[in-house]
């Protein structure tokens, strides 16, 4: 970084009480970027100036301004908040407004918010007079634009970053010289639940993505789990320490951008001193005002661009609630609707919102982050129909063109098992379920062995293997229309002519404790349709049980038979099962070709058209199914990723 100032002509010191008058509006930049050393020298004379107001964006401790000894003479107004300065705006000392950060520039630049004066922190001045925002960008040159007074902080610590992030000596009234650290996002202590989360999130990013995530616990998880993606490009708002693990790996390259491919775009970086490091003159970031990089325009010239947002609640309708519960305000509009907004127009682009399904409340007590009802002054920051998935570490739920029974089934079977019984019956009650519509028995973790997992086939197409649900009975509808009348015949045993939502749901609503039901689904878009089911129901003994599988015409000849079944047979031998059977059809060469595979034994049926199947799993080379199974399955990063296991 830099280490001193080469340019001569600098600018004076600031006279407080001369270039800062009473009643003037400040802005701070935020982040990384505050210059706290500048704020410090400013409170020394606030209360003999006086009728000051200052606004910032999320910044991180120390912010001695936040102390109530200033408030007198200082009013603080926040964009975005964090746990000391949301308090402060609960109890009254303090403001919040709340804004779509791509609009934050337009505020200022049309005097809806009138800046004064611009405290900014930047890189000292290079040979040509011209010093960096560094990890700042965000809205600081609409500020500066705006201001009649420029105040500047020359940290020589301050990254100098490359894109529309640059201001000229000539523009900055006042400045003082003052070496400080940056300040340090602390290390987020790991958490089951988000890591599951970020595994779930990855099962919806696809090779060769632009993607959006910030900071925090979701962002820690993701970039994790998404460890074995490639060609992944940024176009973000922020980005944090994931973003340049991911990019050190090699899985962000940036090559299959459509908005400035090559380049990782931002508008502001939080982290630790090794990003701030690392983005220090590095060609491969464009730091850029939010007024691009958040305008829903520019994020849906990314084609397939995905975009991953944190909440504080949704209903079972899909509502989501950003920035306030109850009346308290907690965090800030921010970025998610600009980029929720963006992905949606993009080609192929994904809207994500991640969530943990239970929180801690200010007693101690925990509460489900999916409810039936919205608390009063809840901010619903996110209507439901711009949401196309949401995901916690239950599963995800696919709510794009989904009705309202079909969103409140997805949502209660993503909310935590706990709560699902009191959701169901509140939902009930405002006649926002189906009759038929029942919850199995929730999975026993420790012994249930289905896991969500990303395949690749021999069409080279990625696919998703993952039990069916209570939510996938219009899917499984779809599934059984899709089939000619001799798939059928072959299936069933005898021409079926009707699948109705309410059988469909008898064939997705199981205890798969018990029995098991798999499927095998593309995702197209947020549209998740089925290509393969494989199933087995367990016999009295407990001991044995019946199996049946069915795929797609179109799909046939892929393996997903193949890998259904290896997949069965891997949970049935967990289950400590002895054996799995089926009655084929004596034409169905296919089918008993893929059963001899497995040393089936072959005895005559029930009928002259049949034939009885039998696979011993005691026979069975676990070691070898599994083998053929990593072939298809694709790696996660994620440590808990059995096909990541040697």
């Amino acid at each position: 970084m830099n280490t001193e100032t080469t340019f001569n002509n600098l600018p004076p010191q600031p006279n407080w009480t001369k270039c800062i008058r009473p009643g003037m509006r400040l802005h701070l930049a935020s982040g990384a970027g505050c210059p706290i050393g500048l704020a410090t020298e400013l409170l020394e004379h606030v209360k003999e100036i006086g009728d000051l107001e200052l606004v910032q964006g999320l910044t991180l401790p120390p912010s001695p301004w936040l102390d109530k000894k200033y408030f007198p003479y200082l009013k603080v107004n926040a964009f975005y908040l964090d746990e000391q300065l949301g308090g402060l705006v609960n109890e009254g000392f303090a403001d919040y407004s709340p804004s779509h950060y791509s609009d934050i520039p337009k505020l200022f630049s049309d005097g809806t918010i009138r800046i004064d004066a611009a405290l900014i922190m930047v890189s000292p001045p290079d040979d040509h007079g011209y010093c960096s925002l560094g990890t700042t960008v965000e809205w600081s040159l609409a500020a500066i634009r705006s201001a009649k007074v420029v105040i500047a902080q020359f940290n020589p610590l301050m990254p100098r970053t490359n894109g529309l992030c640059h201001i000229h000596v000539s523009k900055i009234h006042y400045a003082i010289e003052k070496e400080s650290p940056l300040p340090e996002l602390p290390t987020i202590e790991e958490d089951p639940a988000y890591d599951k989360i970020g595994e779930h999130v990855a099962q919806l990013i696809k090779n060769g993505d632009t993607l959006q995530f910030g900071i925090g616990p979701v962002a820690t998880s993701l970039s994790t789990a998404l460890l074995q993606h490639r060609n992944l490009g940024i176009h973000t708002e922020v980005i944090g320490d994931g973003v340049m693990e991911l990019f050190k790996a090699g899985v962000i390259d940036n090559s299959r951008k459509t908005l400035l491919p090559g380049k990782v775009v931002s508008s502001h970086a939080l982290g630790s001193r090794e990003l701030y490091d690392f983005i220090d003159t590095n060609p491969h970031f464009d730091f850029r005002p939010t007024e691009f990089t958040n305008n829903p325009i520019s994020i849906a010239r990314n084609d397939n661009m995905v975009s991953i947002n944190g909440a504080l609640l949704t209903d079972l309708t899909g509502q989501v609630v950003v920035d306030s519960i109850q009346g308290m305000f907690r965090s800030g509009v921010g970025s998610m609707v600009d980029f929720v907004r963006g992905a949606a127009m993009s080609r192929g682009g994904r809207p994500i919102i991640a969530l943990p399904s239970t929180g801690i409340d200010e007693n101690g007590e925990r509460f489900s982050r999916i409810v039936a009802n919205l608390p009063m002054g809840a901010g619903v920051g996110c209507h439901r129909s711009d949401v196309h998935y949401l995901v916690t570490e239950q599963g995800i739920a696919g709510l794009r063109g989904r009705t309202i029974q079909e969103r409140v089934q997805e949502l209660i079977q993503v909310a935590h098992p706990d709560y699902r019984e009191s959701l169901i019956k509140e939902a009930r009650e405002h006649h926002l379920l189906p009759s038929y519509f029942q919850l199995p028995p929730p999975w026993k973790e420790a012994t249930h062995g289905i896991q969500i997992r990303k395949l690749q086939l021999k069409d080279q197409q990625e696919y998703i293997l993952r039990p069916l649900g209570p939510a996938d009975d219009r899917r499984l509808q779809e599934f059984f229309y899709s089939h000619t009348e001799e798939t059928i015949v072959r299936r069933y045993g005898f021409t079926v002519s009707r699948m109705s939502r309410e059988r469909a749901f008898e064939l997705v609503g199981i205890d798969q404790n018990r029995d098991l039901a798999l499927a095998v689904v593309e995702l197209q878009g947020p549209r998740q349709l089925i290509h393969g089911v494989g199933r087995y129901y367990l016999d009295r003994d407990g001991k044995s049980a019946e199996m049946a599988f069915v795929v797609s015409e179109s799909k046939r000849r892929l393996g997903m038979s193949s890998i259904l079944l290896e997949r069965m047979i891997e949970i049935a031998n967990e289950r400590h099962l002895e054996k799995l059977w089926a009655q084929v059809d004596r034409d169905n060469t296919p089918m008993l070709t893929l059963f001899r595979r497995y040393k089936a034994e072959e005895t005559p049926g029930d009928d002259i058209h049949t034939v009885s199947i039998e696979i011993r799993l005691s026979e069975q080379e676990p070691s070898s199914a599994k083998s053929r199974l990593k072939k298809a399955f694709l790696k996660f990063g994620h440590k808990n990723d059995p096909s990541n296991s040697k």
